[in-house]
């Protein structure tokens, strides 16, 4: 008996989570853009040099580059597992990104 009252809640839990207004972002997206972000995070430091170093020049890349790096990698990386061990809940409002520029790696932004 308790198998059974086990599998219909998971069931009604799969159910529930799917049932999410069209116009919204649901729980499924908020998933895979937290595993997204915690995949690619490590990326973000060759990334910003290289974006900081075509725009400023080659020191700053260096410089300023990796600096801004590290600190999306950890951004990214700490949005990724808020999003991932809370895929089911709808904070922020209607599962929005929390990164919104970008809101996945290598997404066009205004960096």
């Amino acid at each position: 008996m308790s198998k059974k009252i086990f599998a219909l809640s998971i069931i009604s839990l799969f159910i529930i989570m799917l049932a999410t207004p069209a116009f919204c972002d649901g729980p499924l997206t908020k998933l895979g853009r937290g595993i997204s972000n915690v995949l690619t995070c490590p990326l973000e430091v060759p990334e910003q040099t290289s974006r900081v170093g075509d725009s400023d020049g080659p020191v700053a890349g260096w410089t300023v580059g990796i600096l801004k790096g590290v600190q999306m990698t950890i951004e990214r990386a700490a949005v990724g597992v808020y999003e991932v061990a809370t895929f089911m809940l709808p904070y922020p409002k209607d599962y929005q990104p929390i990164l919104k520029d970008p809101e996945y790696f290598l997404q066009d932004s205004s960096y």
